[in-house]
């Protein structure tokens, strides 16, 4: 796994000016990658449940997040194609949002109980109440962190390195109040569906996306493979 940190913003511009730097950079543009249509097919399908105990601070001790609040996050890959889709809710969490990153809502290499740079960016869910964010965005991929190779944690970076190791990567998203994250989970890979797919469940557009679709992976795993269609999705 590569290590790789953001401590340097700290060094460079002092304490009160790393905190000044963070909430400008909360603000920054959605993301610099490119923003694709949903491919016709996908190689993986994965999905995370977040909670506040899950969130870690840089200490590497729990720092929990948002009481209460709850992440649901769906990212469907075509890893041929470096393009990764992407469905994500939250419930409970409050904005503004805060991070060193040119967003604050990201996938971070790391297992569960530890700390990883951030290799994905996402724009950062909006609403009223529920808070949503979908799309699919395609490589090479940036996060806006410098490791301490100079480079950005997100260079070189390929989807494949999810789909080798699912959990060795976790979804989160981070608040000015709830810096070390409001909530945070691990990535869960869902069975395959079909051979063009790759994806086993993914909610029709008129299912609550109020509800995490995590919390239905054991039922999931029952009903064995079995494929809902969504705009755009080709069966296999």
């Amino acid at each position: 796994m590569r290590t790789r940190n953001s401590s340097r913003i700290a060094a460079l511009t002092g304490t009160a000016g790393a905190v000044a730097l963070l909430a400008t950079m909360g603000a920054a543009p959605a993301s610099a990658e490119t923003t694709v249509e949903r491919p016709d097919t996908f190689t993986s399908y994965h999905t995370v449940y977040a909670t506040p105990d899950q969130v870690v601070g840089q200490d590497g001790n729990p720092a929990p997040g948002e009481p209460g609040a709850t992440g649901g996050f769906d990212f469907m890959i075509n890893s041929d194609l470096e393009i990764i889709c992407y469905d994500i809710t939250l419930n409970g969490v409050t904005p503004p949002y805060q991070s060193a990153a040119k967003t604050a809502t990201h996938i971070h290499e790391t297992v569960a109980g530890e700390n990883g740079p951030p290799r994905l960016a996402f724009p950062n869910p909006e609403g009223d109440g529920v808070l949503t964010s979908s799309g699919c965005i395609q490589g090479p991929f940036t996060t806006g962190i410098e490791g301490d190779d100079g480079a950005d944690t997100g260079e070189g970076f390929s989807l494949k390195e999810i789909e080798a190791n699912p959990a060795g990567f976790s979804a989160d998203t981070h608040t000015s109040a709830y810096v070390p994250g409001a909530v945070r989970g691990q990535l869960t890979p869902m069975p395959v569906g079909g051979a063009d797919t790759g994806v086993a469940v993914i909610p029709d557009e008129g299912s609550n996306a109020a509800l995490p679709l995590a919390l239905g992976i054991l039922g999931a795993a029952t009903l064995g493979a079995v494929v809902v269609t969504r705009s755009r999705t080709k069966l296999g």
